[in-house]
């Protein structure tokens, strides 16, 4: 089955290159090294490797606490962080600097992922999430390299997908040296798909280890401020196509009520900026952009967070958030982040990426969903005039995340066997 996969990659080769492209035309960082999605990346230095592979922004920020970890632990290892998207790379270099090598993981063709290890050599490759590429992982069992998937989730929509190719997956997955799973229900799937329940392990979410950094605390307190540290603000994070206008009706219906609230809409994809500046300009609101430094008046009804890496700042000035990608069918976007720093949180209905996550977070009277503008207006407004209450939400929310914490150590645990 997995020669059939093959040809199917060969043969779909050319809309990958015209996607790559029209990509490209849109945020010109995915024309640039081409050539590391066909294994041609630097050829390493002849010193043991640790590899981790994070595909996009959360996924490095999840990884972010195991990588620190790492680097500290295994002083004798180089590590090389491979992500997908030209925005997981800016995550990389922004976290780790020169701490860290990065390259883009070549396409799951077997002739580049046979080069990219033949380049690479690593001793250890660490998967984050639930990334099952068959060549990759089974090239790598022939040359020996274990293979650990880390913080690894399993939706139903996802588990549905991969029971069509049952047979594919279940290969794949005997190849995994070890699994380190969020939940018991991802250890479930997982293990339904057909991997060894003795090298399944639930750890829980690395996402509960990542710190927020003071500097970011204290740039919100510099930007709050700037605006009246009186005015009610919140933030709609990581946006998505589709969101932005029942976010910003949700906004005027919250502005009948609070005249002086502010919202801070930050796109998840940087190629979207100027398109939702317009749309805010197009609604009727008067918008500062982040990246050009403009000043917040009091006429200012949107403050547009379109700079990359600064979301624990944006979100550490408002008073509550909202958590994108879940209005839309993508699956949401980590709610931990907000939780963390005291913020009562709001979703819409897709969230089945974080399942988990959301089920405890509401279980602690952290978080809620919304199904639509109006109940988003509703439960923002609710909490911007009720100080005490979204406070005790937010220190709700606040101690779930310190009570989950841990799960870094106990994949640490497990990592240093296969090392």
């Amino acid at each position: 089955m997995r020669a059939l996969y093959s040809a199917l990659l060969y043969l779909l080769l050319p809309v990958a290159l015209l996607r790559l492209l029209w990509r490209g035309l849109r945020a010109p960082a995915y024309l640039r090294r081409w050539g590391e999605r066909f294994g041609f990346v630097p050829v390493l230095e002849a010193r043991p490797w640790i590899w981790v592979h994070a595909v996009s922004v959360g996924e490095v920020q999840a990884a972010a606490p195991l990588v620190n970890a790492l680097l500290e632990r295994y002083p004798e290892y180089e590590l090389l962080v491979t992500t997908t998207t030209p925005t997981g790379a800016m995550q990389v270099q922004r976290l780790f600097g020169e701490r860290v090598r990065h390259a883009y993981l070549p396409w799951d063709l077997p002739d580049a992922v046979a080069r990219f290890l033949a380049r690479t050599r690593p001793r250890l490759g660490l998967i984050m999430e639930t990334e099952l590429w068959p060549n990759l992982i089974a090239a790598c069992a022939r040359r020996e390299i274990p293979v650990a998937l880390i913080n690894a989730r399993l939706s139903a929509r996802s588990a549905a997908g991969y029971r069509r190719v049952r047979g594919l997956a279940a290969a794949t997955l005997r190849r995994v040296r070890w699994i380190g799973a969020q939940s018991d229900t991802d250890a479930g799937r997982l293990i339904a798909l057909g991997a060894d329940p003795a090298r399944v392990t639930v750890t829980g979410n690395t996402k509960f280890d990542a710190v927020i950094p003071g500097s970011a605390r204290e740039q919100a307190e510099v930007l709050r401020r700037g605006w009246d540290p009186a005015r009610p603000v919140w933030i709609a994070a990581s946006t998505h196509e589709g969101e932005d206008e029942p976010l910003l009706a949700a906004h005027r219906r919250v502005r009948a009520r609070l005249p002086q609230a502010l919202l801070i809409l930050v796109p998840r994809h940087p190629e979207r900026f100027a398109r939702v500046a317009g749309l805010v300009e197009r609604a009727g609101f008067q918008v500062a952009r982040r990246s050009r430094n403009e000043p917040v008046t009091a006429q200012t009804a949107v403050y547009l967070g379109d700079t990359m890496g600064e979301l624990p700042v944006l979100l550490a000035a408002a008073d509550a958030a909202f958590v994108g990608g879940s209005l839309v069918p993508v699956g949401g976007h980590n709610p931990v982040e907000p939780a963390a720093l005291g913020l009562p949180v709001l979703y819409g209905p897709h969230m089945f990426n974080f399942s988990g996550i959301v089920q405890l977070l509401e279980q602690a009277g952290a978080a809620r969903a919304v199904a639509d503008a109006g109940e988003l207006a509703t439960a923002v407004r609710t909490w911007l005039e009720d100080a005490s209450g979204r406070a005790e939400w937010g220190e709700r929310g606040r101690r779930a995340v310190e009570a989950n914490r841990g799960a870094r150590d106990r994949v640490l645990q497990h990592l240093a066997e296969l090392l």
